[in-house]
């Protein structure tokens, strides 16, 4: 026979609104684990960080432009910027910050992971010192030094931008190497994993927020040091800046110095988008 108190209870549960299914995230009866809860992922991009640095070059560029069609250009200001020489000499500054960027690259990474392995740890203080010499050396100074060493021309002022902007790829890379945890690194040993897979699977993908770090700076630093470019003969915007400032022509030099500002933002923001986009997944928190 049941007991009364069964029918009561259910009636006093029903008045109440309380329902007789498990809550959420509850154990059931049966023993079934509850449903995992999804969390969502946050985003990598946000629209801020792909919107404002775009919108105030947009806004530079076309103030500039404004400024330019009520500025009374003599005939030398004319002959400075006729003839494509505008877009020409953006184009051989663009290249430069390329060319030496990519030899950065590829001489301060390399250098950066033996200067980590073991045999060659004795020759860092050596090859930082001279890296820290490429920087601390004025960059006119290093140029006029390499243009009475190798002549006149864009091979001499490609190895001074490449000097001078090794250091923070070569000491990024080291820091970066540096700081892995080393008991990742014997675990990834101990399950048989080969020197050449530990440095490839585990090492650089953990270092890779600092690497890029080091090539962001690189970059700028390119983009500031192409403009003394002009002074061993390897054009780029200096030339612009140059002629202005010789010749006392304030638009020349207004659109040449605007044009190096906007190139070194859109670079900076274009490495910043590279750092968030390359950053290993994992590594997001």
């Amino acid at each position: 026979m049941s007991s009364p108190e069964a029918p009561r209870t259910s009636r006093a549960r029903e008045t109440s609104g309380e329902s007789e299914a498990p809550a959420t995230g509850a154990s059931t009866a049966s023993g079934e684990a509850p449903s995992p809860t999804h969390v969502r992922a946050p985003a990598r991009l946000s629209w801020q960080k792909l919107t404002v640095v775009p919108a105030m070059l947009v806004v530079l560029l076309l103030a500039t432009w404004l400024w330019f069609q009520q500025a009374d250009l003599d005939a030398v200001s004319e002959n400075a910027l006729s003839n494509g020489q505008v877009s020409q000499a953006l184009w051989e500054h663009i290249e430069l910050t390329a060319i030496s960027t990519f030899f950065v690259l590829i001489i301060a990474i390399p250098l950066g992971i033996l200067l980590t392995r073991r045999p060659f740890r004795k020759a860092t203080p050596v090859v930082l010192a001279f890296a820290n010499m490429g920087q601390a050396t004025p960059a006119i100074g290093l140029l006029a030094l390499l243009v009475i060493w190798l002549g006149i021309g864009r091979r001499a002022a490609l190895i001074g931008m490449i000097a001078y902007a090794v250091l923070p790829v070569l000491s990024n890379t080291m820091a970066g190497l540096k700081a892995n945890d080393p008991t990742m690194l014997e675990a990834a040993r101990g399950i048989g994993m080969s020197p050449m897979g530990v440095l490839s699977r585990v090492e650089l993908p953990l270092a890779v927020p600092l690497i890029l770090a080091g090539v962001r700076t690189a970059l700028v630093l390119n983009v500031g040091t192409a403009t003394l470019a002009v002074f061993g003969g390897g054009g780029g915007l200096g030339v612009l800046i140059t002629a202005g400032i010789t010749n006392q022509r304030m638009p020349v030099l207004v659109l040449g110095s605007i044009l190096t500002v906007a190139l070194a933002l859109l670079v900076d923001w274009l490495a910043s988008l590279a750092e968030v986009l390359l950053r290993p997944r994992g590594l997001d928190l």
